[in-house]
């Protein structure tokens, strides 16, 4: 690791100098679809994300990209109105998503001065989550140690303990508008295909509340369901009774606006000045 970190010390100055190199700056919102959001593509319960990293041009049409992107997602189901029923369930959740991610980018037309062109891009991101509520006190409350649908508790053998941090697939596309040689502005929507079902800690069935108590603690009880607290209905769903559905995995999404800055000013300026001259470029 340490010589890894020399290397790319010492390659920094001659990475920085290069035309092809940009910054990017993210900034837009994060949702959310799953067990308590039910919509695909939607505005509700939408929080602010903002991310940074770079990109690098291949060619006039192939890019490659990097970056570092911070949002929050949630659902509630007061709000759900893409499955019926389900309110009485009152369940709610919050969680703060962090991922770095690299992936390829296409424009589909070459970007010659000021243009406009659609563009798609897909690669691989790692993401860290932590799914929390609030109690009826007002208390945030992290809702992996609770083990609400049974994980990790021994008389559900079946019921694994979900990792915080996971690979996803992320996608999309979206209209890119270069103003200048060296400043491009992306808008943009990035889904992420998951391979988890408890990004919002729901996916499955009701455990019995006699072994959750004991396992868990009266917290547990509480929050895996919180009918009670609009209908005054206290009576525990039996073991085995649906909570979530493991058919379809969680997704999240992040869209907004991409702005990206080349970072030679210089060797962009002298590269399309050339080629307005008919001059040979060899800059690239």
């Amino acid at each position: 690791m340490k010589y890894t970190s020399l290397l790319l010390l010492a390659l920094l100055p001659h990475v920085a100098n290069c035309q092809n190199l940009h910054v990017d700056i993210f900034g837009g919102i994060a949702t959310y679809q799953g067990d308590l959001q039910g919509k695909r593509v939607t505005l509700d319960q939408s929080h602010p994300a903002i991310g940074l990293g770079a990109s690098y041009d291949i060619s006039s049409k192939f890019i490659l990209r990097t970056g570092f992107t911070y949002g929050v997602v949630a659902g509630d189901d007061k709000k759900n109105t893409t499955a019926k029923g389900i309110e009485s369930r009152n369940l709610r959740f919050k969680s703060a998503i962090t991922e770095i991610h690299g992936a390829v980018e296409y424009n589909f037309f070459e970007l010659d001065g000021k243009s406009i062109t659609p563009y798609v891009f897909a690669g691989v991101a790692i993401y860290h989550f932590n799914p929390y509520t609030t109690d009826t006190e007002g208390n945030k409350v992290f809702l992996k140690p609770l083990s609400t649908e049974g994980q990790s508790l021994a008389s559900y053998p079946n019921r694994k303990e979900y990792s915080l941090t996971q690979f996803a697939i992320p996608f999309g596309g979206g209209i890119k508008i270069q103003f200048s040689d060296n400043l491009q502005l992306g808008i943009e929507v990035g889904l992420r295909k998951l391979f988890t079902d408890y990004l919002d800690d729901v996916s499955y069935n009701y455990v019995d509340r006699t072994t959750l108590l004991n396992a868990k603690g009266p917290k547990a009880v509480e929050l895996a369901y919180r009918g009670n607290e609009i209908s005054g209905n206290s009576n525990y769903p039996a073991d085995g009774a649906q909570r979530g559905s493991p058919k379809y995995k969680d997704w999240y999404y992040f869209s907004g606006i991409r702005l990206s800055k080349r970072l030679n000013d210089k060797a962009s300026r002298i590269s399309h000045r050339a080629s307005r001259l008919g001059c040979p470029n060899n800059l690239y």
